[in-house]
């Protein structure tokens, strides 16, 4: 009898051991399910208009004297910034300058506090977000890729999107071959955040599904920053031959000045909320006039001696934008004439040169370029 009862009590015992792990799984299931069914339930304070209009991008978006904070300190700081259809202008500063925050509030990810963002002519809160976003695509630095097939991830936010569409997007991206040449062409599974892929097939991947919304604007954040330098060619190239071919008009992150360089036409720096200088990328890198550009110069790596000794670096601690200084930010800096102090003054952009725009901080200008501005 009492090797049955042994027989049965470790018949029993994985079982039960089963049983106890699934009620604990079974939990934590319902414990994240509330928790995202609080997501899926909040409310959100973007809402259409009660009298929405057609919007449309034929001529250009303008972001006029924008001002946005998330609860008590201004993010950004009477923003002026005009992105033409079929150009890019590219958004460079250090990490917190406000950048990624400008471009959210184009799709109206949040609302201006100040100001206004208008689509040619039209503020983007009298339109409704399905027409607003429908202009838009987005690569991100990392493409966002499901656990799920070629198609799906390519048609991710297109309802009823065609295979005949899907695969000219992916044509268009460059992907159609390596999809096709995969197992099941496009109903091959990727792996979990596109695991199978390498980070240049994950690039196009995310291009192709920006451009199944057929898009006027597509946003890039820091695209190519992941990929190594021969991958970065290709998808920079990519994007310069989509400019081309669909007049897209880009709105470009990036931290890296040479990718700058090479893809946009207007570059505008930003510095602790503020535009502080704005121009087209030539201007920027052969004559940069704020202090803070040209540290931002500084930072490129030159091989050639005559052209690294063309600036100085800024002596002292970059300001932190999160308890940023009184006054000018570039006051203890800058081994300047004493000016003074330019607490609560304005520093909105002045145009200097035809198309050259820069902050008036009299601690962040050379002396000559300071007294062309009080001219004015």
């Amino acid at each position: 009898t009492f090797i049955y009862y042994l027989v049965i009590f470790y018949s029993i015992i994985n079982p039960a051991k089963d049983l106890s792990k699934a009620s604990y799984a079974i939990q934590k299931g319902l414990a994240s399910m509330d928790r995202v069914d609080k997501i899926l339930k909040a409310e959100s304070n973007i809402n259409d208009p009660e009298d929405p209009k057609p919007i449309a991008l034929t001529e250009s978006i303008c972001y006029r004297d924008v001002w946005f904070k998330y609860q008590h300190e201004w993010v950004l700081k009477g923003i002026d910034l005009t992105i033409p259809k079929g150009h890019t202008v590219a958004l460079v500063g250090q990490s917190g300058s406000g950048k990624s925050t400008l471009v959210d509030l184009l799709p109206r990810f949040y609302d201006v506090d100040k100001g206004s963002i208008t689509i040619d002519g039209t503020d983007v809160r009298d339109a409704t977000l399905y027409d607003l976003r429908s202009l838009m695509g987005n690569v991100n630095q990392e493409a966002i890729l499901f656990n799920d097939t070629f198609f799906n991830n390519i048609s991710f936010g297109v309802e009823g999107a065609t295979l005949e569409q899907v695969q000219e997007a992916a044509r268009i991206a460059n992907a159609h071959d390596f999809i096709m040449a995969s197992e099941d062409g496009y109903d091959t599974n990727i792996g979990d955040r596109g695991g199978k892929l390498s980070g240049g097939q994950r690039q196009r991947i995310g291009i192709a599904r920006a451009l199944t919304l057929n898009p006027s604007l597509i946003i890039l954040d820091e695209p190519v920053s992941a990929l190594d330098v021969s991958v970065q060619s290709q998808v920079l190239n990519l994007l310069l031959e989509l400019q081309e071919e669909r007049k897209l008009s880009y709105l470009f992150i990036a931290h890296d000045l040479a990718v700058v360089k090479h893809i946009s036409d207007r570059v505008a720096v930003m510095y602790l909320g503020k535009i502080v200088e704005m121009s087209d990328a030539e201007t920027i890198y052969q004559s940069p006039k704020h202090a803070y550009t040209k540290a931002l110069l500084d930072a490129i790596p030159e091989p050639d001696p005559a052209r690294a000794n063309k600036h100085q670096p800024l002596p002292g601690d970059v300001p932190s934008p999160i308890n940023p200084p009184l006054g000018s930010a570039f006051g203890h800096r800058i081994q300047h004439p004493s000016y003074p102090e330019t607490v609560g003054a304005d520093l909105t952009p002045v145009e200097i040169e035809p198309g050259h725009w820069v902050a008036p901080d009299p601690c962040a200008l050379e002396p000559e370029d300071w007294n062309r501005i009080r001219q004015r």
